[in-house]
């Protein structure tokens, strides 16, 4: 991009020349010389270094300078160089520090005065000496002003670049996190629901000869089971396959059921009695809807300790509790079977329980689980309302 710009300097310096050769061509004030072929070669010469102000702009100024003072000495009209020494300093102004500009600004006044000096002919000393202040002013004003919206330009580029780079992350960092939490939410559902077909194929396969009823209720809740983590599972999966105006290609309606939540429980519930765990549910205080992100998170956590129950404790009876408090919900999941499954806090590998915890944590709640001293374990979430 500088390069264009800079190559925009090769014409501007040539129309600058030509206009400067024109003028030249007019007859001079008294007191100056017309423009011989030395005058026409120093003042294509001299507009010939602006093609290069923005990459050298001291330089350049330095440069024209010392030409347009061999060209006063000469005797030349000064006026014919002035539009170049004004555009030298306009660019010093717009690409240097303000210290470095008023040197040149200082230069351009002193070489003014001695063009105004240098002519006898030319009486009127206070109009030169007001030009002389005036017009280095003038274009420093300009070009500091355009050196500064540059500088506040580039600002902004930067600022819109780091925030462009912390969208960038920011959108990085909420797929991994939506990710998680679809990890999350698979774990809970597979591991539920096929413990649940787990014991009951093995129910169905231990009576398949000797009891057919037995055995064909066991596939019956084989195949109930089944079926809704399908569905659960098809309508996560929806999540990932979102086509271009938003709409899940998994087509249906199923695909974007509501989420389950503390209203299911009672169907958890039977599925884990036919798993063999006897299930107790018993609700308290007024019971309300909650918001859809603590909804699911209570539900899955008594999902996840009902699959622990059927997976570490049986045979045992389990009892859920669930709480509606005026400022907070309490879930207790408790069972009285032999089996341990780690505490939390403590050094756990079990992703279950790690789950359940950092549900808890993400809706501002907190949740205990380990042994009772009674025998058997507890779970305990509290979440406010």
């Amino acid at each position: 991009m500088r390069k264009h710009v800079a190559a925009l300097d090769v014409p501007l310096a040539g129309g600058f020349a030509v206009v400067a050769l024109l003028l030249g061509h007019e007859p001079p004030p008294e007191g100056w010389r017309p423009l011989g072929p030395v005058g026409y070669a120093l003042t294509v010469a001299l507009y010939a270094t602006l093609a290069f102000r923005r990459r050298a702009p001291v330089a350049v100024f330095a440069a024209l300078h010392a030409l347009w003072l061999l060209h006063i000495a000469l005797g030349y009209w000064p006026v014919v160089e002035s539009a170049g020494a004004m555009l030298a300093l306009y660019t010093v102004a717009a690409s240097r520090p303000p210290r470095i500009t008023a040197g040149c600004a200082a230069v351009l006044w002193a070489v003014w005065m001695l063009a105004g000096l240098s002519n006898p002919a030319h009486s009127d000393m206070g109009t030169v000496t007001a030009q002389s202040i005036l017009i280095p002013c003038v274009f420093w004003w300009f070009g500091n002003n355009a050196r500064r919206l540059a500088e506040s330009n580039a600002r902004l580029s930067a600022v819109t670049a780091q925030l462009r780079r912390e969208q960038a992350e920011n959108a990085r960092r909420a797929v991994a996190e939506e990710r998680v939490r679809i990890a999350r939410e698979l774990h809970d559902v597979v591991a539920h629901h096929m413990s649940v077909i787990s014991v009951q194929a093995g129910l169905a396969h231990y009576v398949f000869t000797t009891d057919a009823d037995t055995a064909r209720t066991a596939l019956g809740t084989i195949s109930a089971t089944s079926g809704e983590a399908l569905e659960e599972l098809r309508r996560l999966l929806a999540v990932l396959r979102v086509g271009p105006e938003g709409v899940g290609e998994t087509a249906g309606e199923g695909a974007y059921r509501p989420t389950p939540g503390l209203g299911r429980l009672e169907e958890t519930a039977e599925r884990v009695r036919a798993a063999g765990v006897e299930v107790t549910l018993q609700v308290t205080g007024e019971r309300r809807p909650l918001a859809p992100g603590p909804d699911l998170c209570a539900y899955r956590v008594v999902q996840e300790a009902l699959t622990n129950v059927i997976k570490h404790a049986r045979p045992a009876r389990a009892a859920v509790r669930v709480d509606y408090g005026a400022h907070r919900l309490t879930v207790r999941v408790t069972d009285d079977g032999k089996g341990t499954v780690p505490a939390i806090p403590g050094p756990s590998t079990g992703h279950g329980l790690i789950g359940m915890r950092e549900r808890a944590r993400i809706y501002g709640g907190t949740l205990a689980a380990g042994p009772r001293d009674e025998g058997g374990f507890e779970v305990l979430l509290t979440l406010p309302l």
